[in-house]
C-alpha cells in the first residue's frame, strides 16, 4: 500500500508519534503509587476546616473559641476509622493531635479549664486546595484572664497523600514571644498525639522509635527523630508516626510516651535547669516543624525510615 503525504505533514506525524511513544514509556516506568495522584480538597465550615482525599473524609482541623486549643479530629486512617481519640474519661485534656503547653508564665494552655489559659484562633484560611495538597494557615493568641498574652503563634498545615494508604500532615509552627516567657518543667508541652484505644500498647498495639526501641519502657525519655504507634484493625494494621525535623530547636527531643496511647517529643520536660525550666526573651521566635504520617502497615511496611530520610533533607 502506498502512503502519500507532503514532507511537512510527514514530519508532523512522525513528531506526534514519537511524543506519544515517549509518554507511554515514561508512564510505564513510573511506580504504581506515582501513576495516580490523589486530589485533596478542603472546606471551611464555621470553626473547622474539613479535608478530603479523593472525596473521602480525612480530618477536621477545629479551632472553636469554646475549645482549649485548635486540634485535629478525627484523623482517619486508610480503614476509614480515626487513629486518634479525643478526651477520654481518664485524660480529658488529650485532644487527638494537638499543640499546647502548661506552666507558661503561670498559665495553663494544655489542660481543661479555659479560665486558666486558652489558645485562641484569630485567623484561619485555606490558601491552597483542589490539587495534590491542602494548605491551611492559622494564627493564634495565647490568652488568659487578667494577664498579658505571652505568645502568638502562626501555623502552616500542609496535607498531602504521597502514596496510596499513606496520608501526610506537615505541621509547621512559629512561636513569637510577646513578653519574657518562663515555662516551668512540664510534660504537658508542644506537639502531641493520643491514639485510639484499640491501637494502644496496652491493647496489643506497638510503639517503636527510630532506634527500634519499643513501648513506654524502651522509649520514655529517649531522644529520637521519630516515633510510630500502630496496631491491628480487623485483618489489617494501621497507625500514626510523628517526626521531628532536624532544624527544630532542641532536636532530637526526648519523648514522653505512654503505653495507653500518648506520645510527644517534649523537650520542656527535660530542661537544662529543672529548677528554672525553659526561659525565652521577649521577641524570641521558636520555629518547629513536624511531619505526621497516617499509614497502613507497621513502620517497615510503610517505609518510615525512608520517609524520614527524605524529610530531613527538606
Amino acid at each position: 500500500m502506498n502512503i502519500f503525504c507532503h514532507s511537512n505533514s510527514c514530519k508532523l506525524i512522525s513528531t506526534v508519534a514519537s511524543a506519544v511513544l515517549i509518554l507511554v514509556l515514561t508512564l510505564s516506568a513510573l511506580p504504581d503509587n506515582a501513576a495516580a495522584q490523589s486530589t485533596l480538597t478542603a472546606e471551611k465550615i464555621g470553626s473547622k476546616v474539613d479535608v478530603y482525599i479523593d472525596g473521602r473524609f480525612f480530618t477536621s482541623y477545629k479551632f472553636s473559641q469554646d475549645e482549649k486549643y485548635p486540634y485535629f479530629y478525627p484523623v482517619n486512617g486508610p480503614s476509614g476509622a480515626s487513629v486518634t481519640s479525643k478526651r477520654n474519661s481518664d485524660f480529658p485534656h488529650h485532644s487527638s493531635l494537638f499543640f499546647g503547653a502548661d506552666h507558661v508564665n503561670g498559665g495553663n494552655y494544655w489542660q481543661e479549664g479555659l479560665e486558666e489559659g486558652q489558645i485562641i484562633s484569630v485567623k484561619t484560611e485555606i490558601v491552597e486546595e483542589g490539587d495534590d495538597r491542602v494548605t491551611i494557615v492559622n494564627e493564634n493568641i495565647w490568652v488568659r484572664p487578667g494577664a498579658d498574652a505571652p505568645i502568638k503563634d502562626t501555623r502552616q498545615i500542609i496535607i498531602t497523600s504521597p502514596e496510596d494508604q499513606i496520608y501526610q500532615i506537615d505541621f509547621n509552627i512559629s512561636l513569637l514571644m510577646l513578653q519574657d516567657v518562663t515555662i516551668e518543667r512540664t510534660n504537658h508541652s508542644l506537639f502531641s498525639g493520643r491514639m485510639d484505644p484499640d491501637l494502644a500498647v496496652i491493647n496489643g498495639g506497638s510503639m517503636v522509635n527510630a532506634e527500634g526501641e519499643e513501648g513506654e519502657e524502651g522509649t520514655f525519655g529517649k531522644a529520637s527523630s521519630w516515633m510510630t504507634y500502630y496496631g491491628n484493625r480487623g485483618d489489617q494494621i494501621e497507625g500514626m508516626t510523628i517526626m521531628q525535623h532536624p532544624s527544630n530547636e532542641w532536636y532530637p527531643s526526648p519523648w514522653f510516651t505512654r503505653d495507653y496511647g500518648f506520645f510527644s517529643p517534649t523537650p520542656l520536660y527535660w530542661p537544662e535547669d529543672e529548677d528554672i525550666g525553659t526561659v525565652l526573651d521577649m521577641g524570641d521566635i521558636v520555629e518547629l516543624r513536624y511531619r505526621v504520617l497516617i499509614h497502613s502497615g507497621d513502620h517497615n511496611d510503610a517505609g518510615i525510615s525512608e520517609y524520614f530520610d527524605s524529610y530531613r533533607n527538606e
